[in-house]
């Protein structure tokens, strides 16, 4: 598990992240742009998001525009641009599940972890960061909405009375 990194922290890649990194790279001689993913998944690997500082960082380990890099990052949504809690709470929000109360189920884990106000695209984090509330994009099992994961472990039918002996069970 990553641990739980903040918007603040500077990432300083070290000599050994740098030797994977360039290792990656050699994958890819004839086009480096094509480096571009998985330096942003060992970027993400390594510090929990992508920062600004990975976008310029890794630009110019690839010899590119920084936009070249930030449009790939803004294209795939398994990349996050912020910090994220020590449990990811994802609340699928796809027709199946809305229609099953997705929408009641996240706002109250919003409210569970102490926020009043729903996610943006890129979710709500708690005061303390140990959790991060974030809709996603069908979680694939349609039949047993409402579908929420925490981190890698799977809930089926997570109704609004099933939230908050979830958010125990990581507490």
């Amino acid at each position: 598990m990553i641990a739980p990194a903040k918007d603040t922290e500077k990432h300083e890649p070290t000599p050994a992240f740098t030797k994977k990194a360039n290792e990656l790279i050699s994958h890819y001689p004839v086009s480096k742009r094509s480096g571009v993913l998985p330096l942003l998944h060992l970027w993400q690997e390594t510090f929990g998001y992508i920062s600004e500082e990975a976008v310029e960082w890794i630009a110019g380990k690839l010899e590119l525009q920084k936009i070249h890099v930030l449009e790939v990052v803004t294209f795939y949504p398994m990349f996050r641009e912020h910090a994220i809690g020590t449990y990811h709470i994802k609340v699928c929000r796809t027709l199946s599940c809305e229609l099953g109360g997705a929408y009641e189920t996240f706002n109250k884990f919003v409210k569970s972890i102490g926020k009043t106000k729903g996610a943006d695209d890129h979710g709500v984090s708690s005061k303390d960061g140990k959790f991060t509330v974030e809709f996603v994009e069908c979680l694939a099992s349609c039949g047993a909405a409402p579908v929420v994961m925490v981190n890698e472990d799977f809930y089926e039918n997570v109704t609004p009375n099933k939230v908050k002996e979830l958010v125990a069970k990581y507490e």
